[in-house]
């Protein structure tokens, strides 16, 4: 039979189950990608489970999110994760070296490969034709024991490119414009795969743009073909022993179609607060922005910080506008500097930061309160640039830099100015001074774990209660996101292996008395949130359904969930089922009492539970989507639970 890209993929790793749409399947990893911001509980999760080294083919620890160092917290657990990495037999990314997506891809990513990550955009390296998915840590931290990892077989959806770039234009419009199309739920269930002729006007980075923010479309994650621009891209990187070439079979089919025309596209941006809120930047033009932001692990080659740099050579940006670059590799800084670029970003006014993640997260380059900032990071929710009423828009680097020029949002198309040629490296740098292989196994085994005062074992979960009855403590709307559950940023993430005080700030920016009154209350019983479409949107980072387990919560209804969240609330022993009639959403208040019986039988033997609101003595219906193994999971109280049982 002819496959495409996703498929050949999905068929080479396969353990366990068949390949149809909808069924879990097990599939075996060959690689691993944590950051600072989870691998220090996946590391405890290993440490838990008495590991000695180590399964997969390679494992690589990045730090990349947590760089700011006001106090002891971040160096401390950047300890603890080197002292991890040297113990486990994973190679270790020391800060300032890079953002973990582009530093993986340019020296570990090879095609045909899968890669797991503890980062939602972890999708990033299906651009070199890998199978790349993000997921929750503690599956990531099984995969590392050797464990396969477990998904519903998605979908493919193809989506073929045609013609040619126009002036102004480039890869990040084209994820834009699958955005505005398709919106953020667009790609739930579906691996989306790039084909057709235009892929020859995509380098391996700008592939990199689209295949990082299929995380935004909701995709299981993205694949292109590796094809004669990922062997050069490799060969540039001294690898090309590495590459596999990798293409659809001839006569191969989608599950579902589209077509981007290059001749068509226009300068796109997403408004404030959401990926899938885009226009042409022609619409916007005119309103007066703070903050110009170029890098981050949506926009990270070279040709993203050259083109700025090009942009603004020679040109001052007007007073009152903040300039940010955001380097995202420390190798990519010395082409920049080599080249001159860097020499032309710094006269024009740029503030130059150290290479990471940064204000992509919150940490650091906080916009002002009430002013426009213009990013080409991947996201833009509520509160995520550390500013709690921040105006983020998502952009281009073209956009971006015009609209710094010019103090306002601007069409690029519109300065007077040719559009600029770049000139490349004729070799580009390799310095793998700060990444620390993994040590010989006769010497890792007797390095000790540094662990800081911050630093608290994982809280023991109970298994799933046979009956509940539990208050609705909090109801959201559509498009939560997890930065809206768990925030990130400089004052929160510094306590993420800290379970007991990052749950301290749970919902802090959509409730802040959340937090208080579930602790309180969890001290009587446990509690429920209800939620509206796509709950759990974005990170995966698991604090956001740990935190809340911590604090009490055992039951989710939404309208519908994001594919990682989803995932991470049954591995911490949470029910998430959804409204068999959405209307029902409106008939639950706040502190309305849900009662559930004979949880575990039901659950179990059936897909429909009745929920009756004690107080106003009415039922309605949910459904769970659950397999077999994730019920087991759930009734265990969670993944760590079922694990111990079932070495």
């Amino acid at each position: 039979m002819a496959m495409n890209v996703a498929q050949k993929l999905l068929q080479s790793h396969l353990v366990e189950g068949e390949m149809i749409a909808g069924q879990e399947i097990g599939l075996r990893v060959d690689q691993t990608l944590t950051q600072d911001a989870t691998g220090t509980l996946v590391m405890l999760e290993l440490e838990a489970m008495n590991l000695k080294r180590v399964k997969t083919e390679l494992s690589a620890q990045y730090v990349d999110h947590n760089l700011i160092q006001e106090d002891n917290k971040n160096p401390d657990d950047h300890l603890f994760l080197q002292s991890a990495c040297q113990r486990y037999g994973i190679w270790f990314s020391r800060a300032g070296n890079g953002v973990s997506h582009p530093v993986h891809m340019q020296n570990f990513g090879i095609p045909g490969k899968f890669l797991l990550g503890s980062d939602s955009h972890t999708c990033a390296s299906g651009s070199l034709g890998m199978l790349a998915i993000g997921t929750g840590g503690l599956e990531v931290a099984l995969a590392m024991a050797g464990q396969p990892y477990f998904v519903k077989m998605p979908k493919v959806f193809g989506v073929k490119l045609v013609g040619r770039f126009q002036d102004w234009v480039s890869a990040k419009d084209i994820i834009l414009e699958m955005l505005r199309r398709h919106t953020c739920k667009g790609g739930v269930g579906y691996i989306i795969e790039y084909y057709g002729p235009a892929l020859k006007e995509l380098s391996a980075m700008d592939r990199h743009v689209i295949a990082n923010m299929g995380a935004e479309l909701g995709a299981t994650t993205t694949v292109f073909p590796a094809d004669e621009t990922i062997q050069t891209f490799l060969r540039n990187q001294k690898r090309e022993k590495d590459f596999v070439s990798l293409a659809a079979d001839e006569g191969s089919k989608y599950d579902k179609y589209d077509e981007i025309n290059l001749d068509e596209l226009e300068p796109l941006i997403a408004q404030p607060q959401n990926p899938d809120k885009v226009v042409r930047v022609k619409d916007l033009a005119g309103e007066p922005i703070y903050q110009a932001y170029i890098g981050s692990s949506a926009n990270p080659g070279f040709r993203d910080f050259a083109i700025s740099a090009a942009m603004v050579k020679g040109k001052r940006v007007p007073p009152g506008i903040s300039f940010d670059i955001n380097p995202t590799s420390r190798n990519s800084l010395e082409e920049l500097s080599q080249q001159g670029y860097l020499v032309d970003l710094i006269h024009s006014g740029a503030r130059i930061h150290q290479a990471g993640c940064n204000g992509c997260i919150g940490m650091g380059q906080a916009p002002a309160t009430g002013r426009n900032s213009l990013r080409t990071t991947p996201r833009n929710f509520p509160g995520r640039s550390g500013t709690p009423e921040d105006s983020v828009f998502l952009c281009s680097p073209e956009t971006a830099t015009a609209s710094a020029l010019t103090g306002v949002i601007t069409d690029p198309r519109d300065l007077d100015m040719p559009y600029p040629k770049i000139t490349y490296p004729g070799e580009l740098v390799n310095n793998f001074g700060m990444l620390e292989a993994p040590l010989p196994e006769e010497q890792a085994v007797n390095v000790p774990l540094i662990k800081g005062p911050n630093i608290a074992s994982l809280p023991e979960l109970p298994p799933l209660a046979g009956t509940m009855e539990l208050p609705v403590l909090l109801k959201v709307g559509d498009n939560v996101s997890t930065d809206e559950i768990m925030p990130a940023g400089a004052k929160v993430l510094p306590f993420r292996s800290n379970i007991p005080k990052i749950s301290e700030f749970t919902y802090e920016h959509y409730d802040p008395t959340y937090a208080s009154r579930a602790k309180k209350l969890s001290e009587k019983s446990g509690h429920a949130i209800v939620g509206g479409e796509n709950y759990g949107q974005g990170s995966s980072r698991e604090h956001a359904a740990l935190a809340p387990r911590f604090l009490g919560l055992e039951l989710v209804i939404a309208k519908s969930f994001a594919r990682i969240h989803w995932q991470n609330l049954i591995n911490f022993g949470i029910l998430p089922v959804t409204f068999v009639n959405p209307k029902d959403y409106d008939e639950i208040e706040l502190h309305d009492i849900l009662a559930l019986d004979k949880i575990t039988q039901n659950v179990k033997n059936h897909k429909e539970l009745t929920v009756h609101i004690k107080n106003k003595n009415k039922d309605f219906n949910v459904k769970h989507d659950l397999s077999k193994r994730q019920v087991e999971i759930l009734v265990a109280g969670g993944l760590i639970n079922y694990s111990r049982h079932h070495d």
